[in-house]
C-alpha cells in the first residue's frame, strides 16, 4: 500500500502512513503562469494499492480540480486499486433543492469524485441530513467513518466535566450524540433547531422532552460549526436549564466568520475540532481513525 496525501492532506498522509507503516508516496505540484494547476506522481504505483488522502474543505474549487487530475494521474500509472479518504466532503450540506433552480451540489460532486476513477470512498462524519446514506449517492463501495467517540475522549479527559450530559443540538446530531454518550459513558439529549438563513438559527427544547443538565456539564456535539451560531443558541438554552459548565466537540471546525470568539464569549470554556479541517482548535486527529479503516479494507 502506498499513502499519497494531496495539498491539503499531506499531513494527515504522513501521520496515516506511520501508524500502517505503509509507503509514503511522492507527488510534485507546480503552478503555471496562467493559475493551472500541474502534478506528477513520482512513484512506481503499477500493481499496487493507492491511498489518496484529501480534504476538501478551505478552498474546495480548488482541491476538486487536483483531485481529478490526481485521479487521472494515478490511473495512467495502472496501480491495482485506488482508495480515496476524503476527511472533509465539500459541498455535502446542498444535498436537496431547496428552490427551483438550485443545482444539487452534494450529488454533482460525488458523481464527479466516482466517475474519476476510484475505487472506494471514505468519509469522516459527512454531513447526512436528507441522505440516508452513502449508498444512495454513491455506486462504489463508499464508508462513512466517524471521529465523535476520539472527541468525547479527549473533552472528557482533558476538561474532566463533572457529572456530564451529552448534547445533540438538532435531529441530525443525534447520531453523534448517541456515540458520544456510549464512549464516556453517560447519557444525552437532543434540541430542535430552526434555521432562518445561512447565519440565524433558533434552537430549543423537542416538544415533550426534559432535558435534565441542572448542575452538571453539558457537551455539545456536531459535526460541522461554522459561524457557531447553533452551538451558541444549544449553550444558552441549556446554560438556563441550569448547566454548570459547557463543552463543544466537532469532527468539522470550519469556523467562519467569528465563530471562535462568538463562542468563548458567550460562555463556552472549550471547543474541541479535528483535521479534517485544520485550525486552532484542531486537537485531535483523525489519522487513526483512517488508519484502522485501512487496515481492514
Amino acid at each position: 500500500m502506498i499513502i499519497f496525501g494531496g495539498s491539503a492532506g499531506e499531513t494527515l498522509a504522513v501521520r496515516v502512513s506511520l501508524l500502517t507503516g505503509a509507503k509514503l508516496g511522492k507527488v510534485k505540484r507546480q503552478r503555471f503562469p496562467d493559475g493551472e494547476q500541474y502534478l506528477k506522481i513520482e512513484e512506481d504505483i503499477k500493481g499496487q494499492e493507492v491511498v489518496f488522502i484529501h480534504p476538501l474543505g478551505g478552498r474546495p474549487d480548488e482541491l476538486i480540480m487536483e483531485y481529478m487530475l490526481t485521479m487521472d494521474a494515478f490511473k495512467s500509472a495502472s496501480p491495482k486499486t485506488i482508495s480515496v479518504v476524503i476527511p472533509y466532503f465539500a459541498y455535502a450540506r446542498q444535498d436537496a433543492r431547496f428552490h427551483p433552480g438550485e443545482a444539487l451540489s452534494f450529488h454533482l460532486v460525488a458523481k464527479l469524485l466516482e466517475q474519476a476513477g476510484a475505487s472506494k470512498i471514505y468519509t469522516i462524519d459527512v454531513h447526512l441530513q436528507r441522505v440516508p446514506s452513502l449508498k444512495e449517492v454513491f455506486k462504489i463501495p463508499a464508508i462513512n467513518l466517524t471521529a465523535v467517540p476520539q472527541i468525547a475522549e479527549y473533552i472528557n479527559r482533558v476538561f474532566q466535566p463533572k457529572n456530564p450530559i451529552i448534547i445533540g443540538p438538532d435531529d441530525e446530531s443525534e447520531q453523534w450524540a448517541k456515540v458520544a454518550a456510549a464512549k464516556i459513558k453517560t447519557d444525552y439529549a437532543v434540541l430542535q433547531k430552526t434555521r432562518f438563513s445561512s447565519t440565524e438559527v433558533k434552537v430549543k427544547v423537542k416538544a415533550g422532552e426534559g432535558v435534565n443538565v441542572k448542575g452538571r456539564d453539558a457537551i455539545i456535539i456536531d459535526d460541522i460549526i461554522s459561524t457557531g451560531n447553533t452551538i451558541v443558541e444549544a449553550a444558552n438554552l441549556v446554560r438556563k436549564a441550569g448547566a454548570r459548565k459547557i463543552y463543544v466537540g466537532c469532527t468539522h471546525p470550519v469556523l467562519s466568520l467569528n465563530a471562535l470568539p462568538l463562542m468563548y464569549s458567550n460562555g463556552i470554556e472549550g471547543v474541541v475540532g479535528t483535521d479534517t479541517f485544520a485550525g486552532p482548535i484542531s486537537f485531535v486527529s483523525v489519522a487513526p481513525v483512517i488508519a484502522e479503516a485501512l487496515k481492514k479494507k
